[in-house]
């Protein structure tokens, strides 16, 4: 059994490593400190905590976290991958390894996405590597939209309400 909760501050680290976890690199990925760390990614984790931030967490009973799910707010000066508008925030999602194939990401999604519409935005946004076909494909299950390309990756966008 596991339970789904806000990350608190000194958690930071775990949603480091799935921020890593959620980069779609099948080989040769570069160490967590280096790829994080590139100046197109840094914006990602760089200064958390910020207005617009937000996390959630799934973990054991036990208190092992097994996954992460968060959003972040980027401007036209600073775009992330998914980059829709100032008021749309982005999201991430991982869940580590050992965890997988149990829904988790399912229910992180879900509760993620109530969280942004308890927050008051209209939309949620995505960026994703077309050729992470298990990833489109669930996405598009939970009502996402194909929204655009970034480089390689397809920005895929969530509307609360049309």
């Amino acid at each position: 059994m596991y339970k789904i909760r806000k990350l608190e501050e000194h958690e930071i680290e775990f949603l480091q490593d799935m921020m890593y976890e959620s980069i779609h690199i099948l080989e040769n990925k570069p160490p967590k400190e280096i790829l994080l760390n590139l100046p197109h990614l840094k914006k990602y984790n760089e200064n958390w905590g910020r207005p617009g931030d937000q996390a959630l967490l799934a973990e054991k009973g036990d208190g092992k976290a097994l996954g992460a799910a968060w959003y972040r707010l980027f401007d036209e000066q600073n775009k992330g991958y998914g980059f829709i508008d100032r008021f749309t925030p982005e999201l991430g999602i991982a869940v580590s390894p050992e965890a997988r194939g149990m829904g988790i990401g399912s229910h992180l999604m879900n509760a993620l996405m109530d969280q942004a519409k308890e927050d008051g935005y209209k939309s949620l946004s995505l960026s994703v590597d077309p050729h992470n076909e298990q990833a489109v494909h669930v996405y598009k299950k939970l009502g996402f939209e194909e929204y655009g390309l970034s480089g390689t990756s397809v920005t895929m966008v969530y509307y609360f309400a049309k």
